[in-house]
């Protein structure tokens, strides 16, 4: 009993494993503390040439791609092309906030695509017919099936230690499956339900697109300066007061710039003005994940299981339930992409292809910065992937380019994206940085 007592005294390291979850968790990008604008954005710089390039990446991407689009097409910077690329990147956007939780556990899930397909075809199922249910009830049942699915999943490789990539394989296989006999051979089921076709196919009315813009711009501001506060009266690391107050007028900026651009007429024979509802669907899940991620102590052992999980279970941390909810979260991301995706087909059919779906969600997630390897990613990451793999399918369907294409454009892409992921991790390992 003393040996046992005295090992557990000197057991090395022991003593600052609290230490390395606070190290690891340092990953979702704490303020330094300095004292000036101009002194962040040397730190910035510095953080940059060590390989912590960040969103950097994608945000060039962006511009690049946007500036070759529209020289060769002048309709794709229109009020009316800009607006369509929030539904047609909806769906990926939402799987890869869920699968932004699995990659930085540096696990994979290959089955979200198929298992937002069933839920849909579940909502759709309880949608039809003369004793069709509530549209809230439709939903709810697809988004509890779909995260039961991934709950599952996650025990299977938490509990029983089988690879993720086999389960998650086995339930891509598996669901798609279940879609097919549940809809047979060409079947499709039409949703006639208006308010869950306006998810994809609504859109606000122009004042109340302002009024939505001027409010989450308040409420990002609020939330900004309070938080910001609160940690210097703590005396923990916060950004200069002038990072702050740039931070809040760039979103700002960014809700005006949209809100004016979707409020312009796509109409030809009628009017059709105002922010696709869809586009609040992802800013409040980007807004959500955000926020467990960067506040909730969940989050913190999200980033300290995938950068070193053994580090994480002698802290304490329990890894089974960690990575249990981590899938359990992309399985309830799966429905809600589900029902998007289903609102904008305003059906669900034996044609749609879920296997495409998971491969462009990790595509966007990896394209817009989050490693392959763990423990790097954040949840802007998926908008910001997403809007790249809208940009290029959009882009080059007005160049009239021909399927495949799009597909070896995508793959250049996702390899350059993966490839500057890899240098990056170099450049931080040769830095000295985790």
């Amino acid at each position: 009993m003393a040996d046992t007592e005295q090992t557990t005294q000197t057991s090395p390291g022991a003593e600052d494993e609290p230490a390395e979850i606070a190290r690891l968790a340092a990953l979702t990008a704490t303020p330094v503390a300095v004292d000036s604008f101009a002194d962040y954005a040397r730190g910035w710089w510095t953080r940059v040439r060590s390989g912590d390039t960040g969103s950097l990446p994608v945000v060039i991407g962006l511009i690049i791609l946007s500036i070759i689009f529209q020289s060769q097409n002048h309709h794709f910077l229109t009020a009316r092309n800009l607006t369509n690329l929030i539904p047609q990147g909806a769906e990926y956007m939402l799987l890869a906030l869920g699968i932004i939780f699995v990659l930085l556990l540096g696990e994979i899930d290959l089955s979200v695509g198929f298992v937002g397909y069933l839920g849909g075809i579940i909502m759709a199922e309880l949608l039809k017919g003369p004793h069709a249910h509530s549209w809230w009830i439709a939903c709810l049942a697809c988004i509890g099936v779909t995260t039961a699915i991934g709950i599952v999943q996650g025990l299977f490789i938490t509990i029983l230690g089988l690879p993720s990539f086999i389960v998650t394989l086995a339930g891509y296989l598996g669901w798609q499956g279940v879609a097919l006999l549940i809809l047979g051979n060409g079947g499709t089921v039409p949703i006639q339900n208006h308010v869950v076709n306006d998810f994809a196919g609504g859109e606000l009315t122009p004042t109340a697109g302002w009024i939505v813009a001027i409010v989450g711009s308040l409420l990002f501001a609020g939330v900004t300066l309070f938080g910001a506060e609160r940690r210097r009266r703590s005396g923990l690391a916060v950004p200069p007061r002038s990072l702050t107050l740039f931070k809040i007028g760039l979103v700002a900026a960014a809700a005006i710039v949209v809100t004016i651009i979707c409020n312009r007429n796509r109409g030809a024979a009628i009017a059709v003005r105002g922010i696709p509802w869809v586009a609040l669907i992802i800013v409040g899940a980007l807004a959500l994940w955000t926020f467990v991620l960067t506040k909730l102590r969940f989050g913190r052992y999200v980033y300290a299981v995938g950068g070193n999980a053994e580090a994480a279970r002698r802290a304490g941390v329990n890894l089974v339930v960690v990575r249990t909810t981590v899938f359990g979260i992309a399985g309830l991301m799966a429905g809600v992409a589900g029902i998007v995706a289903a609102s904008r087909l305003e059906s669900v059919s034996t044609s749609s292809d879920g296997g495409t779906a998971v491969l462009y969600c990790i595509a966007a997630a990896v394209i817009g910065g989050t490693s392959l390897f763990g423990g790097r990613g954040k949840a802007m990451h998926a908008l910001l992937g997403g809007l790249v793999i809208a940009a290029i399918y959009n882009g080059m369907g007005l160049l009239g380019l021909s399927s495949g294409t799009q597909y070896v454009v995508t793959a250049l892409v996702l390899l350059a994206a993966v490839a500057v992921d890899a240098v990056a991790r170099r450049g931080r390992a040769n830095a000295g940085v985790v």
